[in-house]
């Protein structure tokens, strides 16, 4: 049956398609106004305040007015703070190592568990399930793992005849950063396993079928297959890791709290410091700004690279 329409009908059906994006925009601005100014409030406007903060100085009473002290939080901050240099180097020594062990072990576990084994979905939950602890109790976990008499590991160091090998894990100021690190893998891992599975899901099966046939070994099935097929994946994986391991807190206050002698100190938690220990809200907003500085410039030019690259 063929269906007829009017030259009216015709022109007004392109018009309705080529609706100008400025006119969708108004059209869809009323139901995101309420998540923008959400966000706006709870995300932006501290970020902004902390800016503005770090140019003050503050003790954080409210009987004592902020005074404006421009940029001579900065300058004491980069001339007269060695622990602000400690804490920044660990924050990216955790960054690299974040990107290097829990997202390659994730990809790796992913691969692994995407085939048909035998209670795999099992295996996915018990490896998944240290993500959605409190860092805090990671922290209280650990701690006894660690414990000098009693923990489990030194135990198990003795039980095998390596007694030379036991540590205090968290008081030795050259290894205090790495254990705490090890417990955060153990935290960590699931999630960009659980990423990199739903990620294996987009590949399409039959570019992984006709590479076989056409002799392909199983690594460059993975290089030339499976690997620009989770591009998208990696790009979100990196940045949360990123993200995520700049604003780690909670697991290094439960552990060590910064020490000792400020080995495990970051930024996160010397900007805490700074606010609510040594009362000075300007040092600590200057620590944050700093924090957030280097948190667009290790994302944003990762973004623009990844983004470039699907362009092409």
């Amino acid at each position: 049956m063929t269906v007829l329409t009017s030259p009216a009908t015709r022109r007004r059906a392109p018009a309705a398609a080529r609706r100008p994006k400025h006119r969708r925009f108004l059209t869809a601005l009323p139901y995101l106004l309420p998540a923008v100014g959400i966000y706006g409030y709870f995300i932006v406007y501290p970020m902004l305040d902390s800016v503005r903060l770090s140019l003050h100085s503050w003790s954080g009473f409210r009987t004592e007015e902020p005074q404006f002290v421009g940029l001579e939080n900065y300058v004491r901050l980069f001339t007269q703070d060695p622990v602000f240099w400690k804490s920044f180097a660990n924050s990216i020594i955790w960054v690299v190592l974040s990107l290097l062990i829990p997202m390659v072990m994730g990809l790796l576990l992913a691969l692994a568990l995407n085939r048909q084994l035998a209670g795999r979905n099992l295996m996915r939950a018990v490896i998944y399930i240290p993500s959605v602890f409190a860092s805090i109790t990671v922290a209280a976990m650990w701690r006894w793992i660690y414990n000098p008499t009693l923990g489990l590991v030194n135990r198990a160091l003795e039980s095998i005849g390596l007694e030379s090998w036991t540590q205090t894990w968290l008081g030795d100021p050259r290894i205090a950063l790495y254990s705490i690190f090890a417990a955060s893998v153990w935290q960590a891992v699931g999630f960009p396993m659980v990423l990199f599975l739903a990620g294996l899901q987009t590949v399409p099966p039959e570019l992984v079928d006709a590479a076989k046939m056409d002799g392909a070994s199983p690594w460059q099935v993975f290089r030339n297959v499976t690997l620009p097929a989770l591009r998208p994946t990696t790009v979100v994986v990196v940045i949360l890791t990123i993200i995520n391991s700049l604003k780690v807190f909670d697991l290094i206050v439960g552990m060590t709290g910064g020490g000792p002698a400020q080995s495990t100190q970051v930024l996160a938690l010397w900007s805490y410091t700074q606010s609510f220990t040594n009362h000075s809200f300007g040092a600590g907003g200057a620590v944050a700004t700093v924090l957030l500085v280097l948190s667009l410039c290790l994302v944003v030019p990762y973004m623009a690279w990844s983004m470039k690259g699907e362009d092409k």
